[in-house]
């Protein structure tokens, strides 16, 4: 499987260690907006080809498979580029910049009949893989009602971002809502079905930025803290908050609540803490063994990475779509509620999300 990827940063935290336990994969090339940045991760990992013209690098190889890990507004256009070069797609979420990019990936991927991936890599993590089964098997009974809140610091000060920096961009496609929203909508998709309908706002509370380095004011648009709240179409009601701008972090803490028990995890620890009504909480934890891979980096989201290349490979030699994982599809589902959330704010009322 000739890989190729597009984007350094995340290549050099997750997808090239990932791919170096990957069996059959060999990363032929990389390209990055900055040809330092693309050559010193390409040296790093063994790498042959360092781009910073990622066209060209699709024109000049014949790839199996493109990684995509750059700003939201460039996911599309690379995704459409690459399934027509003849290549099969992984791409980082948000998916795209609005639903109908995100459709647009998804029909051609089907239409070509490539296998598409959206590197939503909590799916592959064990206590979440846990809590799902727990959930499913009725171990806590019908979920009623769950809370997930994600609280940091990163963004809390005016000279904590570069001026720039596409995440405090919204015409880049930065922002709270996409970075983590994307995961959190996908991870209760995923555990409770699809959304009925959702409100909530995302919002830009420290808009006024200064440079660090150069002390230059600039003016960030993208959110930095975003809360909504979901009604399932299985009658759960879920609420979401998140934050970068506090000043001290609570991490990030998902809480599930059903008629015969709770189900609570948290990042900090990573311990999956259940109980049934009556009883105390037990430690039904799960670890990840790919965790103890050599040169695999720490932390959930790097492990997680090799369970989703491993898959999309499979997937790729199979000819089929991924058994697990989230695919275009999810991605654009993902996208129709991300969508809402900002349409909820604009238009300050409740949004229903169509079947």
């Amino acid at each position: 499987m000739r890989v190729g990827i597009i984007g350094a940063s995340f290549a050099k935290a997750a997808y090239l260690p990932a791919l170096a336990h990957t069996p059959g994969a060999e990363v032929v090339a990389i390209a990055s907006a900055r040809k330092a940045s693309a050559q010193a991760t390409a040296d790093s990992f063994g790498v042959p080809h360092a781009y910073d013209d990622w066209e060209a690098m699709l024109r000049e190889h014949r790839l199996d498979l493109v990684c995509i890990a750059t700003p939201t507004v460039t996911h599309a256009p690379m995704a459409l580029a690459a399934l027509e070069s003849g290549a099969h797609v992984l791409c980082e979420k948000p998916t795209a910049m609005n639903a109908g990019e995100a459709k647009t990936m998804l029909d051609r991927a089907v239409a070509l009949g490539r296998v598409h991936m959206i590197d939503h890599e909590l799916r592959f993590n064990p206590n979440r893989k846990k809590a799902k089964a727990l959930i499913e098997s009725g171990f806590i009974g019908h979920v009623r009602h769950a809370h997930i809140s994600n609280i940091g610091p990163s963004w809390s000060t005016p000279d904590s971002r570069a001026k720039g920096d596409w995440w405090s961009m919204e015409d880049q496609g930065g922002g709270r809502l996409g970075a983590n929203g994307s995961h959190q909508v996908d991870l209760l998709r995923w555990w409770l079905g699809e959304v009925g309908s959702v409100v909530g706002q995302p919002l830009t509370m420290v808009p006024q930025r200064i440079d660090e380095a150069t002390g230059e004011p600039w003016i960030a648009t993208a959110d930095d803290t975003t809360h909504f709240t979901l009604e399932m179409r299985s009658g759960a009601l879920v609420t979401v908050f998140m934050s970068g701008v506090a000043r001290h972090s609570m991490d990030n803490v998902t809480q599930v609540y059903g008629s015969e028990g709770t189900i609570l995890l948290n990042n900090t620890d990573e311990r999956l803490m259940v109980a049934k009504a009556g009883e105390a909480f037990q430690d039904m934890s799960e670890s990840d063994p790919n965790a103890a891979l050599p040169g695999v980096n720490k932390g959930i989201w790097n492990v997680s990475v090799v369970s989703v290349m491993r898959e999309i490979s499979a997937a790729i030699a199979e000819q089929r779509q991924p058994k697990e994982g989230a695919t275009f599809y999810d991605g654009w589902r993902n996208q129709i509620v991300l969508d809402a959330v900002r349409t909820s704010a604009a238009e300050r009322r409740w949004i229903d999300i169509p079947q």
